[in-house]
């Protein structure tokens, strides 16, 4: 709640019905360095209001009593309070802060950014008046999974709000989000913003945005290995497996066949029975009878 300080005044004389009175001296009020734009609520009343569950005991002042005197009639009417703008020469530096941002693919990792008042005013947004709001937009790659309890999604951002209608100066506001990381994109950045209404107050312009970073750590979840292909050691030609009985199997040894017979194509005399013929394929035992 904005702050207040409320001033008693009591007079302690008769007035006339119908007549219009006003102190006899000005009210006067001083300006801090916080103040920027302020009011003065005037109320007129026949009861002490006293102090609120906030405020503190009351203190005599020590200044010479007021006295009310006739004013002239004729004025803009009549009401049992007004408020009077104050409005002092000052500024207040509105600011925002982003975050960086470190995981890997299918990790949720929270993001904090901030808004903050850096004085040296605070600042009450007049009724009727647009309030500041801070808009948000999370890095490419990422899925909001959480929000603020103050942001509503508008389109691929969020635009928050402030818990109240008055900055006090060094008051910030904290936006959390969950963000889960989908997938890696190169150079991915989100950002955090101040929208764009009119702000007088703030000429310092240069940090009312800021980058959200995000750095993709690992490679994500790594891929499942293929199956290595076993080597297998090829068997000689005319080396048979062993045939599957219920017994123990024994390795038979390999033996070179023996080399096939060829038929010739000219009758050998028997007496020649011992000589080797040659071919470029095979070699013969000797001639078939």
């Amino acid at each position: 709640m904005p702050e207040r300080w409320i001033a008693v005044c009591a007079f302690d004389q008769a007035v006339e019905p119908g007549v219009v009175y006003t102190p006899e001296k000005p009210l006067r009020v001083k300006a801090l360095d916080r103040a920027l734009n302020d009011q003065l609520r005037v109320r007129v009343g026949d009861v002490d209001p006293g102090a609120d569950e906030n405020g503190t005991a009351p203190v005599a002042g020590t200044a010479p009593a007021v006295k009310l005197v006739e004013g002239q009639a004729g004025g803009e009417g009549s009401a049992r309070f007004v408020d009077v703008p104050v409005t002092s020469v000052n500024t207040a530096d509105y600011q925002v802060t982003g975050a960086a941002l470190k995981g890997s693919v299918g990790d949720t990792v929270t993001m904090k950014v901030k808004f903050t008042n850096a004085g040296p005013a605070w600042v009450l947004t007049k009724e009727g008046d647009r309030l500041v709001r801070v808009m948000i937009t999370p890095p490419a790659g990422t899925s909001v999974v959480k929000p603020h309890g103050f942001c509503e999604a508008k389109g691929e951002a969020y635009a928050c709000g402030t818990s109240q209608r008055s900055v006090n100066e060094g008051g910030q506001e904290t936006y959390t989000f969950q963000l889960k990381i989908d997938k890696r994109v190169a150079d991915a950045k989100g950002s955090v913003a101040l929208s764009t209404e009119a702000r007088p107050f703030d000429p310092n312009k240069a940090n009312d945005k800021a980058d959200i970073t995000l750095d993709v750590t690992g490679g994500g979840r790594p891929a499942r290995r293929a199956a290595r292909p076993m080597a297998r050691t090829a068997r000689p030609a005319g080396r048979r497996r062993p045939a599957t009985t219920g017994r123990r199997q024994t390795a038979t040894p390999w033996r070179r066949p023996a080399p096939r017979r060829c038929r010739s194509r000219a009758r050998l005399p028997r007496r020649w029975s011992r000589v080797r013929a040659r071919s470029s394929s095979c070699a013969a035992a000797g001639p078939r009878a």
